[in-house]
């Protein structure tokens, strides 16, 4: 497996373009939260426990960030909690929130394209698959950084 500095270095490569950077701080967040919107409407029927994908799939993000860094694991857990009480809010509003998740996720990835082609470095979409996970860390890594918090 690749250490965490070897996957940040990488995924640093391709954003340092100001532009690119500010539009992944807000499209990167979005497109978390989005998925998980669209994974929260996914139940598992278990008897006596409520369950759906998104748990299930932070479940298996949050082993692979513990093996990566148990401090980042232990930030990306506390944002993670925030946008589950998000989404458990909308969940339980008048919002249609696999609709809502579903044009978030389209407008945040245009937005990703938008940033990649302004950078003049696009990674493949395979790329931009597997660094579902590592982008949330990179950008975490800065918040970390500025308060002299090591990972």
């Amino acid at each position: 497996m690749r250490t965490l500095e070897s996957l940040l270095a990488e995924y640093n490569a391709s954003h340092g373009n100001p532009v690119n950077k500010l539009l992944h701080w807000i499209c990167v967040p979005l497109i978390v939260i989005s998925l998980l919107g669209l994974l929260w409407q996914l139940k598992i029927p278990l008897p006596a426990v409520q369950l759906n994908v998104a748990a299930v799939m932070i479940g298996f993000a949050m082993i692979y960030y513990l093996i990566l860094s148990p401090r980042l694991a232990l930030g990306m857990l506390l944002v993670t909690a925030l946008m589950l009480a998000l989404l458990y809010y909308l969940d339980q509003s008048e919002v249609s929130l696999w609709r809502v998740s579903i044009i978030v996720f389209v407008i945040a990835w245009v937005g990703q394209f938008v940033g990649h082609h302004i950078e003049g470095k696009r990674p493949s979409f395979f790329k931009d698959i597997q660094f579902l996970l590592i982008g949330p860390l990179w950008l975490l890594s800065f918040v970390y950084r500025k308060f002299n918090i090591t990972y």
